[in-house]
């Protein structure tokens, strides 16, 4: 299915895939300026980003009608890639950036309402994400109004039983407007999922509430954009794909390593970050 989707769109998956590259030089250096922990979360969901914001959802930065599809980062932890990803997109200038968890500015280390153009809910309390999406996505019913909504959350997130009673919510309310993306790193604070709580099989469990499942390689561009390209999957229920990934992807020494959820990057760290990632 990458190999298609490369075949029809080669032009395409280069320029995402420089697009991550850029969102992956921006996050990791936000990390080392704000001293912040959590890079080797938003490193994992920057792929999955850049596949919505510049190929899959219909969305202007610039627009104010109110009609165009709806994003929510119910992982908020990983929210410099989620900043690096608008300021690329042109949601503001990629400057404020630098301003990123510094006190007084906009960007703080989790997303708040309207803290800059793009973001219209706080997020970060994990496992209420996705009760919001599902309720945007009512909304939109109820007024008639046309658009996706679009909700990533983290896979220990999946732990929160407030996630599966907003998956029942949507499969019976037949939201097949709705997109849940889930960051499955296998990675969360203390430790591996499967040794926290029984997440495998994460797909089968979506499966079992209603939705229609595709599994994918959260890293490969190509099967992003088919996979994407493919939604809804079926009318009538709502879609959740399961996106295998790395957490810390990009950089060799942080990738699957649990001390990257907590420790932010020295200056020796940042300079070899960067240098693996090409920057």
């Amino acid at each position: 299915m990458a190999d298609v989707a490369f075949a029809r769109h080669p032009d395409l998956i280069r320029r995402l895939e420089a697009h991550a590259r850029a969102v992956r030089i921006a996050t990791v250096t936000m990390a080392h300026h704000g001293k912040t922990p959590h890079v080797g979360s938003a490193l994992s969901c920057v792929d999955l980003l850049v596949a919505l914001y510049f190929h899959a959802m219909r969305i202007d930065p610039h627009a104010t009608g109110g009609d165009e599809d709806r994003f929510v980062l119910s992982k908020g932890h990983g929210c410099m890639a989620y900043y690096a990803t608008l300021a690329e997109r042109g949601y503001f200038p990629r400057d404020w950036l630098a301003t990123y968890a510094q006190n007084g500015a906009v960007l703080a280390e989790h997303p708040s309402p309207l803290c800059v153009p793009g973001i219209d809910v706080a997020t970060g309390s994990l496992g209420h994400g996705l009760g919001i999406a599902a309720g945007a996505a009512v909304g939109r019913n109820l007024n008639g109004r046309p658009g996706r909504v679009f909700v990533l959350l983290s896979d220990g997130e999946c732990n929160e039983g407030s996630v599966w009673e907003a998956a029942m919510f949507a499969a019976g309310r037949r939201l097949d407007q709705l997109v849940a993306i889930v960051d499955h790193n296998k990675l969360q604070a203390m430790g591996r999922c499967d040794d926290i709580t029984a997440l495998t099989p994460l797909a089968d469990k979506w499966r079992a509430f209603g939705w229609d499942v595709r599994e994918v390689d959260g890293h490969d561009m190509g099967a992003l954009v088919a996979t994407l390209e493919g939604l809804p999957f079926t009318m009538g229920r709502p879609s959740a794909i399961i996106a295998h990934t790395v957490k810390g992807k990009g950089v060799s020494f942080m990738e699957d390593d649990t001390e990257w959820h907590y420790r932010p990057p020295n200056d020796d760290d940042l300079a070899r970050a960067l240098r693996e990632i090409g920057g």
